[in-house]
């Protein structure tokens, strides 16, 4: 449902529906933005079991479903995988049977031109049965590792298909941080990773697995959440995977050149959507990198 008063093309995350995981009990694979990608879906799910990371410590933030060249396979893979997933903003446009990607993007931009290309391609691909699991799932999961409550959410606490970007405000981030009630909020959609630490709560974007972070590389990107007897470790690993495959499907079958392309280059095909500071940064590779989130002062 739009809310006019998150502003226009904000949609609000619904209170209801929110899955609690409880106490995990060791450490938490997070990905967001499979992007009909098979190729790196299927090797994300291969490296979670290879490091000893069982579906029920597994969560995805969304974008199950977007430009790539396997739309219907992708999301069966990622539903039987058995792991946790957001619902993000094109989730919640395949179950209602929207018309685009559900972004916000600027009538007439060629971020919308390029969205509402892929988002055709991909709804006469995906069957009833398929958009009906996309509906039904949570735009909210909790749980607890360690001392720390954490939620994850596709775009922000706020608005499922908010832009949070590592220049966005301290101010900006500490509101939505307030709204969540948790110690940490874990989210994607912008899909360039980043951490935060404001007042002593989290804010981490584990960026995408679906296409590279803008940084002239093909990886793509993922975290690790791990219990410490101090605190918890935050490790952003990149992700390599078969992109020429994935890139080859999507010419194939008529996608945007653009988006295959970026597939190889790491270099995206348009940046109306990001702001200076991140567009200043487009070619730069990021390195990855861990963060200690210190435990809890006790009280008294």
């Amino acid at each position: 449902v739009c809310s006019a008063d998150l502003g226009p093309g904000k949609i609000r995350v619904a209170k209801s529906m929110v899955m609690d995981l409880g106490r995990m009990d060791g450490p938490v694979l997070v990905f967001g933005g499979p992007h009909s990608n098979l190729e790196e879906t299927e090797a994300i799910l291969a490296k979670a079991k290879r490091i000893g990371i069982p579906p029920a410590r597994v969560i995805c933030t969304g974008d199950v479903v977007a430009f790539c060249g396997d739309p219907q396979a992708t999301a069966d893979l990622v539903r039987e995988s058995g792991i946790a997933v957001v619902r993000g903003n094109c989730k919640e446009s395949f179950g209602a049977g929207g018309d685009d990607c559900g972004c916000g993007f600027e009538e007439g931009s060629q971020c919308n031109l390029l969205s509402v290309q892929w988002f055709s391609y991909a709804s006469a691909h995906l069957n009833d049965d398929i958009c009906a699991w996309m509906r039904d799932l949570p735009p909210r999961i909790d749980f607890q590792l360690g001392e720390r409550t954490l939620c994850a959410v596709h775009g922000a606490v706020s608005s499922v298909n908010e832009f949070i970007f590592p220049s966005t405000s301290d101010g900006e981030i500490r509101k939505e941080l307030d709204l969540a009630g948790t110690d940490g909020v874990i989210c994607g959609h912008s899909g360039l990773p980043f951490t935060r630490v404001i007042d002593g709560r989290l804010w981490h974007n584990a960026g995408v697995v679906g296409e590279p972070a803008n940084d002239a590389t093909p990886r793509v990107w993922y975290s690790v959440l791990s219990p410490a007897a101090d605190g918890i470790e935050v490790d952003l690993r990149a992700l390599d995977y078969d992109h020429a495959t994935a890139a080859a499907k999507m010419r194939e079958r008529g996608l945007p050149e653009g988006y295959a392309a970026n597939l190889a280059t790491g270099i995206y095909p348009t940046m109306e959507y990001l702001p200076e500071a991140e567009i200043a940064r487009q070619g730069i590779p990021l390195e990855p990198n861990s963060l200690l989130w210190p435990a809890p002062v006790a009280v008294g």
